[in-house]
């Protein structure tokens, strides 16, 4: 009696503190809904669809618009930023899940034990870089590397292809961004996977094995199927840390204004580094419209973020269905 008592408390625990994550989720959404409500209704559809932000102008007294106090001038639209947030996102998620895969795979299976703790000790150790401390980096290294040899290289060589045409630019922009985006989210795809392959049943690698099997043949047709999940998961976790990301990017992205990325080396800005670098000047309207909008922003990169991780889980549920999985 006692243990199913403690049992049923343990259960009565955790669905308390499952439902306090959920409840914190819908408080935040409804936060910014509410916050932004002015502007949602005064920006409309052509928030999303217009490619001009402008908070007006600062030094003359407001006008009505709609029922609403806003600066003459002022116009909100944010499709260059959402150009800019999922592109770089892509890039980096393509970049970093194959190649945190491979080293976890790396080791999982070819570090000798001896050795495993200390080698994952030092990628992990990449996930507690503050992201400002490799923004920085970027600005001093990679920047000057890419813009200078790397880029022109890329022009001259396969500037047949569309989006790597064009002028190579200064070193900033969409795939700098991209690229230190899948650095920073690789160690914990490793990581993960690294756990995932290491705590593997090891009779369903030996069974292989004993079949007949190479390593390589296991690997992929028995050790990686089985860690799908995770792999996914892990995936998931990346894609909200690329999208959510502010200081690395905002000092590597080149923080281009109303402007669409027309080829990969092309500046870009993303919302999460917008909502800093444009918080100064929108607490200069007097009207809050321009503050209220950021809120917009804000509530904009969560429900992508929410689009993105559920659309994964959905993708990955109809797998499960088609291959018979147990969920």
């Amino acid at each position: 009696m006692t243990r199913m008592f403690k049992l049923v408390t343990f259960r009565r625990f955790t669905a308390v503190l499952g439902g306090v994550v959920a409840a914190v989720l819908v408080a935040v959404v409804v936060f910014f809904v509410i916050y932004a409500w002015p502007a949602i209704r005064l920006n409309g559809w052509h928030f999303f669809t217009s490619n001009t932000w402008n908070t007006g102008n600062l030094y003359a007294n407001p006008i009505e618009r709609n029922g609403r106090m806003i600066l003459p001038g002022a116009h909100y639209g944010i499709l260059f930023l959402i150009a800019g947030t999922l592109l770089s996102t892509l890039i980096a998620v393509v970049l970093a899940v194959p190649i945190g895969a491979m080293a976890a795979v790396f080791l999982a299976e070819c570090v000798p034990s001896q050795l495993r703790t200390a080698v994952s000790f030092f990628v992990e150790l990449l996930a507690a870089i503050p992201s400002v401390v490799f923004g920085l980096w970027g600005y001093v290294v990679v920047i000057p590397f890419l813009g200078h040899h790397a880029y022109p290289w890329m022009t001259a060589h396969l500037g047949f292809l569309p989006f790597f045409s064009g002028a190579p630019g200064s070193g900033y922009g969409l795939l700098t961004a991209g690229l230190v985006l899948a650095l920073m989210i690789v160690p914990l795809i490793t990581a993960t996977v690294r756990d995932a392959l290491v705590s593997q049943y090891r009779g369903l690698r030996d069974a292989a094995l004993a079949l007949g099997a190479t390593r390589f043949e296991t690997l992929w047709t028995v050790q990686l199927p089985a860690t799908r999940r995770v792999l996914v998961g892990s995936g998931i976790l990346a894609t909200g840390r690329a999208l959510g990301e502010t200081m690395a990017v905002l000092m590597i992205s080149g923080n281009a204004l109303n402007y669409l990325p027309r080829n990969i080396y092309s500046p870009i800005s993303t919302m999460a580094s917008f909502i800093v670098s444009q918080l100064d000047s929108a607490l200069q309207d007097p009207t809050g419209l321009a503050v209220r909008s950021l809120g917009e922003v804000a509530l904009a990169l969560l429900l992508i973020a929410v689009v993105v991780n559920g659309a994964a889980r959905l993708l990955l549920y109809y797998q499960d269905r088609t291959t018979g999985t147990t969920t």
